[in-house]
């Protein structure tokens, strides 16, 4: 088997690509749905579906042990709750293993096909997730690399040097690092876009960390999980925490390291769906065409650099407002004590501040009636508070933001109760009309769960409040009026 191994070239073993530590900049550390997927699958396709043995010309042992293994594959989906990272590889070493009971050779790329069409039949909402998008990215890479490098890899394995480097373990390194530097590049674009984060050390971490998983953390616990049933799982438990130990103390290290968290502003989906059609015909063309996907990819990374920022952010309930600033960056006013959305805005715009940070508000200036802040070009956005600082705000303010109703003929542009109740919450862009906006809820927006109330009007463009329509006024008259009422 040794022999084997050595003469078709090594088996490569790759990790998931998953952030592990976000707020520490972590690159990507690997999953158990992983392991079993990665140390499964091609240990069949080398081992079990090329050779041949005595024993096996006399009994079906390949398609036995694919059974067992299937079986074992299944109980781990189970065991481990069936995320969608842990659907995708049991669906592709299912594919495998099946390919060996019925006597037929599996295609990798196909493999991820028939994974990813079944993974979307049982859950269609996972291809918006980062999960979903950045699995099947990694793994689309790898197998590519994988065919594409096999040639190079067993090139002079069958003499004395390569053998040697083989047995000291310098193909397995080799594997480890081009598999860390392929899925790292892989799933950049996807962690960037979902995360606002790149993990420049990736590859150094994942050196550091998936060997001791691969040798130490995975083989402890399937021998837990072993020795549970008689009682003797508590050292074999102890022994796998240290390994788990020495992971979480490579995450920190690396995390300390001068610019390990590496920040990046939000940017649209267009980028997003650009970079995905560069890595496809990357990976799938086996043509120089192919090369025109890089072309792709970095025009992607252009146009995600050159994505606007805006200039006005208002949470849902206008309980956060957030003012981009002279400075260019974000002052954060919070009404309330929630952090959830000044935490994301900082994020989105690669500001490693806290909500919790003192100067956040700084550019807001505020008494009993409300705040004021100044945009890039000093117009006025005011957060009215009172009722009775409409007057002075609308006349002076480019835009007023309240949680109360509006007074109707307000010259400045207006979000205030109703506006916000139908939209959610607003990013907007100062153009030169206004303001242009992006709402949670938009124009045509309505859902089974969430439908859209009659009259919503199209939330593309903000109006001073003259000029929209006034709501209609439905106090009775003083004729209507009865002496009872």
């Amino acid at each position: 088997m040794r022999r084997g191994a050595l003469r078709h070239g090594n088996r490569p073993r790759t990790a998931c690509y998953h952030f592990a530590t976000q707020r520490y900049g972590m690159a990507r550390h690997c999953t158990g749905s992983e392991v079993s997927k990665e140390a499964i699958q091609p240990d069949f396709q080398h081992h079990i579906t090329p050779g041949t043995t005595e024993f096996d010309g006399r009994y079906p042992i390949k398609k036995w042990a694919a059974l067992a293994a299937l079986a074992a594959a299944a109980f781990y989906l189970l065991l481990s709750g069936a995320e969608v990272a842990t659907q995708r590889a049991f669906m592709m070493t299912a594919v495998v293993l099946i390919a060996v009971l019925v006597d037929r050779q599996a295609i990798t790329l196909r493999t991820l096909a028939v994974a990813a069409f079944v993974v979307l039949a049982m859950a269609p909402e996972a291809i918006v997730h980062p999960s979903f998008q950045m699995s099947f990215a990694a793994t689309l890479a790898l197998i590519a690399a994988y065919e594409r490098g096999l040639p190079w890899s067993i090139k002079g394995a069958d003499t004395s040097l390569g053998a040697r480097i083989a047995l000291w373990g310098g193909r397995e390194i080799a594997a480890l690092l081009l598999a860390s530097m392929v899925a790292g590049l892989a799933t950049t674009l996807f962690a960037a876009y979902h995360f606002h984060r790149l993990a420049p050390y990736g590859t150094l971490a994942n050196l550091l960390a998936m060997p001791i998983v691969s040798a130490w953390v995975m083989p402890v616990g399937l021998l837990g999980l072993l020795a549970l049933p008689f009682g003797f799982d508590a050292p074999l438990w102890q022994l796998m925490g240290v390994g788990i130990q020495w992971m979480v103390s490579v995450a920190l290290w690396v995390a300390s390291l001068p610019g390990a968290v590496g920040r990046i502003q939000a940017f649209g989906v267009g980028p997003l769906l650009l970079g995905s059609a560069g890595l496809i015909v990357v990976c799938l063309l086996r043509s120089p065409l192919r090369w025109s996907g890089a072309a792709l990819v970095a025009l992607a990374v252009w146009a995600a650099l050159r994505a606007p920022v805006p200039d006005v952010l208002v949470a849902a309930g206008a309980e956060t407002v957030g003012v981009r600033t002279a400075e260019g960056r974000l002052s954060v006013l919070r009404l309330g004590g929630d952090t959830f959305a000044a935490r994301q805005w900082l994020a989105a715009d690669a500001d490693q501040r806290t909500p919790g940070d003192h100067g956040l508000s700084r550019a807001f200036r505020c008494d009993e009636a409300g705040c004021i802040a100044r945009l890039r070009d000093g117009k006025l956005v005011a957060v009215v508070l009172a009722p009775d600082a409409f007057e002075e705000d609308c006349r002076r303010a480019a835009l007023v933001v309240t949680r109360r109703q509006a007074p109707p003929g307000c010259a400045a542009a207006v979000i205030d109760r109703g506006f916000w109740q139908r939209t959610g919450a607003l990013s907007l862009h100062q153009n030169s009309s206004g303001f242009a906006i992006a709402a949670a809820r938009p124009a045509g927006y309505s859902r089974p769960w969430a439908r859209a109330a009659a009259g919503d009007e199209a939330a593309g463009a903000l109006a001073p409040m003259g000029a929209r329509p006034a709501p209609r006024d439905a106090t009775p008259s003083i004729e209507d009026l009865r002496p009872e009422d």
